[in-house]
């Protein structure tokens, strides 16, 4: 039988990615995995991975280009079989007030975080049409849902995110593929590390449960939305962030 046990994460060197791909990794999971620099760290989390007894294979893709997203999935088709959970991880951010981000800078942003998740789920689609079967995860962002001051551009590409997964998860519901959504609060990640040691403390006591969020948190989430316990949630915008937004 053709193998289906492929799991795809899209910036996973670092961060939430990296604790997606270890998280799905121990749940039985072969793991192909997305890069753009780092080349070392691409390394040593494949071989984290397959000491944990699956097979792994580090991708260096840029998702912003289409060509890129295309040749990725081949790479991963040949090496390890079509693919049966897609989690739409890379992303970038940046804080400016709206009239100093150039337009070079939204179209980057725009084109990572969310024409990326479209690149990739277009990419993904056939295999698990094939099975009649997949889980597809997009990671979005709490300020996707109520948006950020100063994070015009990052809150309307997850803002996108959001809109994306709600309409794809109708589309492809009745072929078995379920198409879910994690909004992330604040977490401790290195997209927030060039925030003060005061500003993170100030989040924390903004945040109910008056803790940073774990990259751990967010994989357990999305570890879950891949299982068979999940087989019939889609469409959903699972937030976790410590209570920071409630809708």
């Amino acid at each position: 039988m053709e193998n289906f046990n492929t799991a795809l994460i899209t910036g996973a060197t670092r961060g939430i990615g990296r604790a997606i791909a270890i998280a799905l990794a121990k749940n039985g999971y072969n793991i192909a995995f997305s890069y753009i620099n780092s080349d070392d760290k691409a390394n040593e989390l494949k071989k984290e991975i397959e000491g944990l007894g699956v097979k792994a294979l580090a991708v260096k893709s840029d998702v912003s280009d289409f060509r890129q997203v295309e040749d990725m999935f081949c790479k991963v088709r040949k090496t390890m079989g079509r693919i049966c959970v897609l989690v739409n991880n890379a992303g970038i951010a940046q804080q400016k007030m709206i009239n100093d981000v150039s337009v070079e800078e939204w179209n980057k942003i725009i084109s990572t975080d969310l024409s990326g998740t479209f690149y990739c789920c277009k990419a993904v689609i056939d295999d698990m049409l094939h099975f009649k079967k997949g889980r597809i995860i997009n990671i979005s962002s709490m300020w996707g849902l109520v948006g950020a001051s100063c994070e015009v551009p990052y809150s309307a590409a997850k803002a996108g995110v959001i809109g994306l997964t709600k309409a794809l998860a109708k589309e492809l519901g009745p072929s078995g593929i379920t198409v879910n959504a994690v909004a992330p609060g604040v977490i401790d990640t290195d997209m927030n590390a060039n925030l003060s040691k005061d500003d993170m403390e100030q989040l924390k006591e903004d945040t109910p449960l008056m803790k940073i969020g774990k990259p751990e948190d967010i994989a357990d989430t999305v570890a879950f939305l891949a299982s068979d316990k999940a087989e019939f949630i889609t469409g959903q915008v699972i937030s976790v962030n410590g209570g920071f937004v409630i809708n």
